[in-house]
């Protein structure tokens, strides 16, 4: 064989080898781009379903906060009466032993038929039913003096239902009694220095038509 021959032999092996470590290293980045495109499809469903679930949790709002788009609606007067007394706090109890949302004293709630404050404490539907039999048994007891009242000028402030329930929570009825009969001489302040005048005026003009009077109104301790 002539070195002509030899060499067009040498030359074509070389291009052989040549085109096969080509067409692997071609393969071999079709294969690893193949691999990181899948990865990064993985990835984008990931993020995609983190920012679900974080959109998710943003779009929790929490409860039992005053708004005041509840406008006079008798919600809107029980949320506010709670946020004034505890900022709406189902598990707060102040300097004086009052407790929960609504700052209940442990006689009140014996009344009501409650003896277990740490169930009650514990339990916020067990406090809003509370609220509900509380108010139910003031509006009884102040049923005349609501007839009587409402409308009236006393101290400034016009007399109207929602206040004067109110103004039950704050002092009692007894305490609301004597307000009204004294035309707002014979005040009241807490320990802390609300009065019932500031309660009568927070608290005026809401719808508190589902509070029916009764006598006898108590909660069942299986809220």
């Amino acid at each position: 064989m002539s070195k002509k021959s030899i060499a067009k032999l040498v030359s074509l092996a070389l291009t052989i080898c040549i085109l096969i470590i080509l067409s692997l290293f071609t393969s071999s980045n079709n294969e690893d781009y193949a691999l990181l495109k899948n990865k990064t499809i993985e990835t984008s469903e990931e993020v995609s379903f983190i920012e679900e679930e974080v959109s998710s949790v943003y779009s929790i709002k929490p409860q039992n906060i005053f708004s005041p788009d509840l406008g006079k609606s008798f919600t809107g007067f029980k949320e506010q009466l709670g946020f004034k007394e505890s900022q709406n706090n189902y598990f707060r109890v102040n300097t004086l032993g009052y407790l929960g949302k609504y700052q209940f004293g442990r006689s009140t709630l014996e009344l009501i038929g409650i003896n277990d404050v740490n169930h009650f404490l514990n339990t916020p539907e067990l406090q809003e039913k509370a609220f509900i039999a509380n108010a139910e048994r003031n509006k009884w007891v102040l049923r005349r003096d609501i007839k009587r009242f409402v409308g009236k000028n006393i101290n400034g402030i016009v007399i109207t239902e929602s206040g004067i329930l109110a103004a039950a929570h704050l002092a009692g009825p007894g305490g609301v009694k004597k307000y009204l009969r004294s035309f707002g001489f014979n005040g009241f302040e807490d320990a802390y220095g609300t009065s019932i005048r500031s309660y009568m005026k927070s608290f005026q003009g809401y719808d508190t038509s589902k509070i029916i009077p009764n006598k006898k109104a108590k909660v069942s301790m299986k809220a």
